[in-house]
């Protein structure tokens, strides 16, 4: 049986015996009544670890993010995301079908906000215009780059956010990988935004779910929106106990995957046929650049797996590579 190195995502990742054994032993109650009680602990772990009055667990990253624009976006408004963004790109439409907002994107370049830019494009009151009601960050920002934003980046578009009466949410799906690179806890990174997602699993092994943090009124609200779009549970202690595990065990697993990540590109940098820019690498993921005109990206990436090496495509001629 041919051995398969998937680099395609961190999500490809199995639970660990420990966590099997947790979702196996793990104490159970009616989530929607509010009586699971690992649940509850894994969302008050959660919160503590980011610094929030309360934490949401969900069914994915897609479901923390749409939640959280519903919690704070009416309907009709504008919601400022970067253009290169999972919640722009990746998420089926979601802002449109199920908060029914309007997007207006910008670009973040070498994964820093520019905060003259998103102040230009906060709406003036108008009769013509739709107001502006949410500014969405991204920490770590670009899934195939995987580039960390700093604090004080980050602080410097709370600040402004602040003077329009704006909250600031952030997409953590990596924030844990930030904070191995940045050396700073998560807590310290996320101090300023009004919310924030993480995931449990990437890069941290876990099966299932995400986790939505912020005050107990914005919690309290997406809740009740998450039992809208059918993400109420039941006995979900068994889904939160693995994200448990998780969280107490794998993340010093992500500065392993970090060497690996620059590893890897240091070593695809020397495959004349391939450009990779190394200082992209700031995590745990690598993107390549195919150079060679008669080569499709499918074919490459056909003849790849065919050596036992999966990798994603992300463009016409890139792929990435994912620690």
């Amino acid at each position: 049986m041919q051995k398969i190195i998937d680099v395609r995502s961190d999500t490809v990742t199995h639970p660990t015996q420990a966590m099997r054994e947790a979702m196996y032993h793990a104490e159970i109650g009616d989530d929607i009544m509010g009586e699971d009680p690992t649940v509850q602990r894994l969302e008050e772990m959660v919160a503590g670890m980011l610094g929030k009055e309360a934490g949401l667990l969900t069914c994915s990253g897609t479901m923390a993010n749409q939640l959280a624009v519903m919690s704070y976006a009416n309907r009709g408004e504008e919601v400022l995301v970067g253009d290169n963004s999972h919640i722009f790109n990746l998420e089926v439409g979601g802002l449109a079908a199920l908060s029914q907002v309007q997007t207006r994107p910008f670009p973040v370049v070498n994964g820093e906000y520019d905060t003259e830019l998103l102040e230009d494009l906060i709406q003036e009151r108008g009769i013509q215009r739709a107001l502006t009601g949410l500014i969405c960050v991204e920490n770590t920002n670009d899934l195939n780059k995987g580039l960390v934003v700093s604090k004080e980046n980050l602080n410097d578009v709370c600040v402004m956010a602040k003077r329009y009466d704006l909250p600031v949410y952030m997409d953590g799906a990596r924030l844990f990988n930030a904070e191995v690179a940045l050396g700073i806890p998560a807590k310290d990174i996320v101090e300023n935004v009004d919310a924030v997602m993480i995931t449990l699993t990437k890069g941290l092994a876990a099966p299932f779910g995400a986790v939505l943090a912020g005050t107990e009124a914005f919690i309290e609200k997406a809740r009740w929106y998450k039992q809208r779009i059918g993400g109420g549970l039941r006995q979900a202690g068994f889904v939160a106990a693995p994200g448990i595990v998780a969280l107490e065990t794998m993340k010093p697993q992500l500065l392993i995957d970090h060497k690996n990540a620059t590893l890897l590109g240091a070593l695809l940098k020397d495959i004349d046929t391939l450009v990779i820019k190394i200082k992209d690498i700031q995590t745990n993921i690598v993107t390549a650049t195919l150079t060679v005109p008669d080569l499709s990206i499918d074919t490459f990436l056909e003849k790849l797996a065919e050596k036992g090496i999966q990798a994603k495509k992300i463009s016409r001629r890139s792929f990435r590579m994912v620690t």
